[in-house]
């Protein structure tokens, strides 16, 4: 097993290898007469994921999975991976009682990139600088940030892939890297690309860091980049949201990566002897994803122009776009059907696939023991740190948590039946898989998380789950009300319906949340059987995780833990 990880400091000189190797005078494309084959992994905007929190029945964006897929791909020839930046920290600006998690998980992420994926090109981006310029860890490709200033930065360079080589680049948006220094994003492009050529670069790959207008012009200003790596940051497309095949702006091919890593842009590339433009020969893989792609906007277009032929007011020119835009797509649906692979008969070809890293696929296990003595190292930390918080003190006259114990005192059968519901094991679920210190996961498998006399990181013990008060709120005026009935109803019999979707159930946390099913699930004998009668039968909360569960499929990749 490898050296653990944790507290570890990387030198920056040397950290990326860029491979210098051929004459200076060689001009572009393949030096021998036959072809070379090589993969070109595509990532961007991890921002500090090194796995998905695991709530949703379809979890993606895993490091492990990620390492052992570059590893699988290194078995069956050459590899170059390029990431366009904002790889080490959740935010750009790190809370402080985050920071020794985001730490440790950043050397983490560094440690992965130098050894194992062996990065080529590794952008810069806002949630790479939350410690500072000085604290990137690894070199950075940006070629519109000068040499010796505060950030690390690798010069544009060379990456041998058989008997070729490759060039790469990077440049960022000069608006994300404030106080740094940064030039022009385009005239810094154009001179690397220059000097790439020059020193007999077969093709050049950029990763980019910066909006899609941006991007688009930079492409279209830059002649001689063949691929695009484009971190988008905020507007980084969701999983479901990633086209299936690059977007061509003139002879460059452009790709933009998702956040934290859920999806991974692999292009398996062909160079054969001369020159001309890269041509996307799709592939089955690409062309099935392509279809649906092209099936789901054929449906939205039919929708919106049926809607146009009963509206006399719709606009003749517009609705003549629209239909031209749908025999277009219909026309690449046919040809895709009668032929998904399209090799040409010469020049260079690639092929894409955009790889959902989703559970069914293998683990590093070494990644993995690193990941899990991380989980163990930042709970103790966060915990460590969090004693020297001073508790959030409750105001005088207002209501504190007394925990599911003192609600047992009175309201038994209540306490029992929340004892079946997936509420009662919150807690332990976090325990599983050494997540109970994890802030990213804590706040909502406890009760009161970071209200006066909630549950805090350092003391939590009497308010582990989500109990009673986590929807009626803080108890204790209730339960000291004795016979006094304004007092007593302090306590919220019925909590709004959004407090769930709005404080744990989130689309990224409980994809399969309806509030009425799930209801179902919480309510009943002695705790809110009228509301449960009311409300009548139909699909149960836990109905719809199983079948959400059953289409994601529930096979687990080898190597990673359950």
């Amino acid at each position: 097993m490898r050296a653990n990880p944790l507290g570890f400091a990387l030198a920056c000189a040397g950290a990326i290898a860029i491979v210098a190797c051929c004459s200076p005078g060689r001009k572009s494309g393949p030096a021998t007469g036959k072809e070379t084959t090589f993969t070109l992994v595509a990532l961007g905007e991890l921002r500090g994921q090194i796995e998905p929190c695991g709530c949703t029945t379809d979890p993606l964006g895993d490091l492990a999975r990620t390492a052992k897929l570059v590893a699988e791909a290194r078995g069956r020839g050459p590899v170059v991976v390029v990431d366009s930046g904002s790889l080490l920290y959740t935010q750009a600006v790190v809370p402080a009682h985050m920071k020794a998690q985001e730490e440790l998980k950043a050397d983490l992420l560094a440690r992965v990139y130098k050894d194992d994926l062996q990065v080529a090109a590794l952008g810069l981006g806002p949630n790479d600088l939350a410690s500072g310029p000085g604290n990137v860890r690894l070199p950075r490709q940006v070629a519109n940030l000068p040499a010796g200033g505060p950030v690390a930065v690798a010069a544009p360079g060379l990456v041998a892939v058989g008997n070729e080589t490759i060039g790469v680049l990077g440049v960022t948006d000069p608006a994300l890297l404030p106080g740094l220094g940064a030039t022009d994003p385009v005239a810094a492009a154009r001179a690397a690309v220059t000097d790439l050529r020059g020193r007999g670069a077969a093709r050049i790959v950029a990763v980019a860091t910066m909006d899609r207008k941006a991007a688009v012009s930079l492409a279209r200003e830059v002649p001689g980049i063949d691929i695009m790596v484009v971190g988008l940051g905020l507007q980084a497309p969701a999983p479901d949201a990633v086209r299936a095949r690059a977007e061509q702006v003139g002879d460059t091919w452009m790709v933009f990566p998702t956040d934290r890593g859920q999806v991974v842009s692999k292009f398996e590339i062909t160079l054969r002897p001369g020159g001309g433009p890269l041509v996307d020969a799709i592939g089955p893989a690409a062309a099935d994803d392509r279809r649906a792609e092209l099936a789901a906007r054929i449906a939205t277009l039919d929708e919106a122009l049926a809607r146009f032929a009963q509206d006399p007011s719709a606009d003749p020119t517009f609705v003549d776009q629209q239909q031209r835009e749908r025999a277009a797509l219909a026309a690449e649906q046919a040809a895709l059907a009668d032929q998904p692979l399209r090799i040409p008969a010469a020049g260079s070809y690639f092929q894409l696939a955009q790889v959902r890293i989703a559970k069914a696929l293998a683990c590093d296990t070494d990644v993995v023991a690193e990941k899990q003595a991380y989980a163990r190292a930042a709970g103790q930390a966060n915990v460590e740190a969090a004693k020297a918080v001073p508790v959030k003190p409750v105001p005088p006259g207002t209501a504190t948590f007394v925990g599911v114990d003192e609600c047992a005192n009175c309201h038994t059968e209540a306490v029992e039946f929340w004892k079946r519901t997936r509420h009662a094991g919150a807690w332990e679920t976090l325990e599983q898989v050494d997540k109970q210190f994890d802030y990213d996961c804590t706040s909502c498998h406890v009760t009161g998380w970071d209200q006066p006399g909630g549950a805090t990181m350092a003391a939590n013990a009497p308010l582990r789950d989500v109990q009673c008060e986590t929807c009626h709120g803080p108890g204790s005026l209730h339960v000291d009300a004795a016979d006094d009935a304004t007092a007593r109803r302090t306590i919220v019999r019925s909590p709004a319906p959004e407090l769930c979707a709005g404080q744990c159930h989130t689309k990224d946390h409980s994809d399969t949340f309806d509030y009425t099913a799930y209801l179902r699930d919480i309510v009943g004998p002695g705790h809110g059987a009228a509301r449960r009668q009311a409300i009548g039968d139909g699909p149960t909360g836990r109905q719809l995780r199983a079948a959400g569960l059953e289409k994601a499929g529930k096979a687990i990749g080898a190597g990673c833990p359950k």
